[in-house]
């Protein structure tokens, strides 16, 4: 629970962000065995030839019959940025509150949540029937709509968009970069670098944190 003595909020991507060098739909399409597809479908999203739905749409049909139990347990092994605990634990002491604001699924997201304690997170909803997926997505959500996401979140939290900063690596940060007082592309493409108010590099999320400092110091 966060009191409401919080002087802001900040949006953290997931892939390509706190998932280093891949991204999460990638790493589970290795299990699903559509890995190498993902990754070409990701790569023209990236490049502009797709856009999210129709990545969407492909990666949802190589989830039909899974089981949704065992995702979880896949996600254990998630390549993972070092330091996103102690990064949540900073933001929390400083009076910002972490959300992840992310195209990934929801089951992915929500794990993240759990696991290293964000107050909400966003996404791509997968259909499910009887506990295994469908192969059909629930509910589509691209990079427009996280940045709305993000800024609902701003509002239910009694915030204003300027006192929030968004921390991400490519073209679905690009609205949320624009739409907030501080933008930090982190190991980010160039259009992200050139979209960010400042670009930091590493291979821990806790260099970050002297950027999004600036925002209890503004407060």
């Amino acid at each position: 629970m966060f009191s409401s003595d919080h002087v802001g909020a900040v949006f953290f991507d997931v892939d390509g962000t706190l998932v280093p060098g891949t991204s999460s739909g990638v790493f589970l399409a290795g299990f699903l065995g559509h890995r190498d597809e993902l990754a070409r479908a990701e790569g023209a999203y990236a490049s502009g030839a797709l856009d999210n739905r129709q990545v969407s749409e492909l990666d949802a049909a190589g989830w039909a019959g899974t089981a949704e139990r065992r995702v979880s347990g896949w996600l254990d092994g998630l390549p993972l940025v070092a330091g996103i605990a102690e990064t949540v634990v900073w933001c929390r002491r400083n009076g910002l509150v972490p959300v992840l604001a992310t195209l990934a699924w929801t089951p992915i997201g929500g794990y993240l949540a759990d696991r290293f304690g964000f107050h909400a997170f966003s996404g791509p909803e997968l259909e499910i029937s009887d506990g295994r997926f469908t192969g059909r997505v629930a509910r589509h959500f691209d990079e427009h709509d996280k940045r709305d996401f993000a800024l609902a979140q701003a509002r239910e939290l009694g915030l204003a968009p300027h006192s929030c900063g968004a921390v991400g690596d490519s073209r679905s940060d690009l609205p949320l970069f624009a739409s907030v007082g501080l933008s930090v592309a982190f190991n980010a493409s160039a259009g992200a670098r050139a979209a960010a108010m400042v670009a930091v590099d590493g291979d821990d999320l806790r260099s970050v944190i002297p950027q999004l400092s600036r925002l209890v110091t503004a407060a």
